[in-house]
C-alpha cells in the first residue's frame, strides 16, 4: 500500500509518496506566495495551501491511486487561521514568524504573569504563538473577531478541507498558548482571556489516530478508494518522527527556514528559565524545544537578496579559517524567540574592517546561525539536560561545510538521516501507523528510519568556536537596548 506525507511549509507544500517500508516513490513541491504587509508581519492565504496541495496530490499519485491507503500532515506551527460561519477565511493567516503581537505578549507575560501562563499551559507568551495573535485581532480587527466561528492551525485547515474533520493534535496545539500541555486539554483560563469558546477550537486527537477519510470526491479524482487521514504533527515533531527521534532522551537539530533544537522526554517538564518551549511530541511523549526564527533563511537572504547569486556551493568553496574570523553575524532578521523572546531584535554584522572579504561575511552568516542554535543547546544544558549527539535535518544539512560548523559550534556528534524529507516523511509514518501498518509510532520509526553517516566533533576547532561563542553572546547583550 501507498502513503502520502504532506509538509505544509512557509514557502511551499511538499508531498511525498512512499510504500509501507518507507521507500519514497515520488515527491512533488508546490509553491505559494508569502506576504509581508508591514515590518515584522508575515501572512498567507489559507486557500493557497489547499489549492496547491490538491494540485500536488494529483501529480504525486499519478496512476497509482488505487494503492493509496493513508495520508497525514506536518506543518508550520502557530499560525492563526480564522473562519466564518461558511468556513471561509476571514483574513489572511498570521504566521509563526509574525511579530506584531509584542504588546499582547507583554500583557500576557507581565499583567497575567509568566508563572500563571506556565501553570496553565507549560509556556510563556511569545509573539509567534497563536493566543497573542487572537488578542491582536480582537483589539485591532474587532469586526473580524466578532464573525469568527472556527480557529485552527495551518495544517489543521488543510486537514479540514481534505477530510471535513475539525481536529488538531497535541504537538501543534502545544504551540498555541491555549493548550494545557501537561494535562492534555484546552486551557479554560486562556480561552477566557482570549474571549473564545472551546467549540471554536478543533477536537484534540492523537497524531497517529485515524480521524476520518479523504473526501469522496477528491479520492475519486485520484482514482483512490477509502484513504485514511491522521491529524499529523507540527513540523518539528513530524520532522523528529521522520528522523527516528522517538522515545525519551533523543535530540534533533533542524536548520530550515527557522532553526530548532528538539529534545524528547517521556515526562512533562517546563523550562524554568522560559528559554525553551515545553510541548507534546507526536509519539505520545513530550519534548523541550528551542526555536531560532531565522536559520537557513538567513543564508538565502544573504546569497540571493544581497549577493544576487544562486551559487551557494561556489560561495562556500571560498571559505577558509573556520572559527578564526573576527566578523560576527546576529541572525535575527525576523526578531528572535529562544532564548531572548525579543521581536525587536534585528540582524547585525559586526567586526568588519577594510580587509573583510565576501567569503568571510558568508562564513559569519553560517556561524551566526550555529551560534544561535547553541544558545538553545546551552539553555537545555543549564536545565540539567545532557545532550551528546543529535540528528540533523533541514536545508542546512545539505551543506557539508555547514554540517561541520554546526557539529563543532554545538559540540555534538550529528547523525545524518538517510532520508532528508523531514516533516513529510514523519507525516507518512504517522499515516502508516493510523492505517495499522505498525502498532505504534515507535515501532514504525525504528523499522523504517535509517542514518547515512555522521559528523564528529573536532576538539581543536570546537575550542575555537567556544571562544567565538563567548564573543557572540556579548554582542546581543551590548545591542539589546539599541534594538
Amino acid at each position: 500500500m501507498l502513503y502520502v506525507g504532506i509538509d505544509l511549509g512557509t514557502s511551499s507544500v511538499k508531498l511525498i509518496l512512499c510504500d509501507e517500508k518507507g521507500t519514497i516513490i515520488n515527491t512533488v513541491t508546490k509553491e505559494y506566495p508569502l506576504s509581508f504587509p508591514k515590518e515584522g508581519w508575515a501572512e498567507q492565504n489559507p486557500s493557497d495551501w489547499y489549492e496547491q496541495t490538491v494540485l500536488g496530490l494529483r501529480e504525486l499519485v499519478g496512476v497509482r491511486g488505487a494503492e493509496l491507503r493513508g495520508l497525514s500532515f506536518g506543518g508550520q506551527m502557530h499560525g492563526l487561521v480564522m473562519l466564518d460561519e461558511n468556513d471561509e477565511p476571514l483574513r489572511p493567516a498570521i504566521l509563526w514568524n509574525d511579530g506584531r503581537s509584542a504588546e499582547e505578549c507583554a500583557y500576557l507575560n507581565n499583567a497575567i504573569g509568566r508563572e500563571k501562563l506556565s501553570e496553565w499551559t507549560g509556556n510563556i507568551a511569545f509573539p509567534g504563538f497563536t493566543a497573542p495573535k487572537i488578542l491582536w485581532v480582537k483589539k485591532h480587527e474587532p469586526e473580524i473577531f466578532a464573525r469568527c466561528k472556527k480557529i485552527m492551525l495551518p495544517k489543521d485547515y488543510l486537514c479540514y478541507r481534505l477530510s471535513g474533520e475539525f481536529v488538531t493534535e497535541p504537538s501543534d496545539a502545544s504551540g498555541t498558548l491555549l493548550y494545557d500541555v501537561k494535562n492534555g486539554r484546552w486551557s479554560r483560563e486562556m480561552l477566557d482571556i482570549c474571549g473564545i469558546t472551546e467549540d471554536m477550537l478543533p477536537k484534540v486527537r492523537r497524531s497517529s489516530e485515524a480521524v476520518g477519510t479523504l473526501k469522496r470526491e477528491l479520492a475519486e479524482t485520484l482514482g483512490a478508494g477509502e484513504v485514511i487521514v491522521a491529524p499529523g504533527a507540527g513540523d518539528n515533531a513530524a520532522a523528529a518522527i521522520g528522523m527516528g527521534v522517538v522515545g525519551p532522551g533523543k535530540c534533533s537539530i533542524s536548520v530550515g527556514t527557522s532553526g530548532t533544537v528538539f529534545i524528547t522526554s517521556d515526562k512533562f517538564a517546563a523550562d524554568g528559565g522560559n528559554a525553551l518551549h515545553s510541548f507534546a511530541h507526536a509519539d505520545g511523549g513530550f519534548h523541550l524545544m528551542g526555536c531560532v526564527l531565522s536559520a537557513a533563511s538567513c543564508n538565502k537572504w544573504w546569497m540571493e537578496d544581497i549577493l544576487n547569486t544562486a551559487g551557494y556551493n561556489a560561495e562556500q568553496e571560498k571559505i577558509t579559517g573556520l572559527g578564526e574570523g573576527g566578523v560576527f553575524f546576529l541572525p535575527y532578521l525576523m526578531g528572535e524567540r529562544s532564548p531572548h523572546n525579543d521581536p525587536a531584535a534585528r540582524g547585525v554584522f559586526a567586526g568588519m574592517s577594510m580587509s573583510t572579504a565576501r567569503a568571510e561575511m558568508t562564513r559569519a552568516v553560517l556561524e551566526g546561525v550555529a551560534y544561535a542554535l547553541r544558545d538553545c543547546v546551552e539553555a537545555a544544558r543549564a536545565a540539567g539536560i545532557e545532550i551528546t549527539e543529535a540528528r540533523l535535518c533541514g536545508g542546512g544539512m545539505k551543506s557539508p561545510l555547514w554540517r561541520k560548523i554546526l557539529a563543532n559550534v554545538l559540540r555534538l556528534r550529528l547523525d545524518i538521516p538517510a532520508c532528508g524529507e523531514g516533516p513529510a516523511y514523519g507525516a507518512a509514518i504517522l499515516a502508516m501507523t493510523a492505517a495499522g501498518e505498525y502498532s505504534s509510532v515507535k515501532e514504525a520509526a525504528e523499522l523504517i528510519v535509517k542514518t547515512d553517516g555522521f559528523i564528529e566533533v573536532d576538539e581543536r576547532l570546537a575550542e575555537k568556536y567556544d571562544r567565538g561563542y563567548e564573543r557572540y553572546k556579548a554582542l546581543y547583550q551590548s545591542l539589546k537596548g539599541w534594538f
